[in-house]
């Protein structure tokens, strides 16, 4: 139990905060995989709806930049391989 209405208030408000930060990375990583696995004629929409997602968790402050820019660059390499394997 907490011991002051602050505390309680901050126990509430970090655990909602909490459960909508997995929430949004957790959706960053279903669309990272999901641009991935996508046909090739579906891949630059889906590369444009991944990398837009990566940028506003990295916005509000779920994500650093430097973990978004990171992750759109491995996202980016790894189509690059898909589309030279063909």
């Amino acid at each position: 139990m907490t011991h002051s209405k602050q505390s309680a208030k901050r126990v509430r408000t970090s655990n909602l905060r909490r459960q909508k930060n997995r929430s949004i990375r957790s959706g960053i990583k279903s669309k990272i995989k999901n641009t991935i696995a996508a046909e090739p004629a579906k891949r630059a929409a889906a590369l444009v709806e991944s990398v837009s997602t990566i940028d506003k968790a990295a916005k509000a402050g779920v994500i650093h930049k430097n973990t978004a820019a990171r992750r759109k660059s491995r996202l980016q390499k790894a189509l690059n391989k898909l589309a030279a394997a063909k």
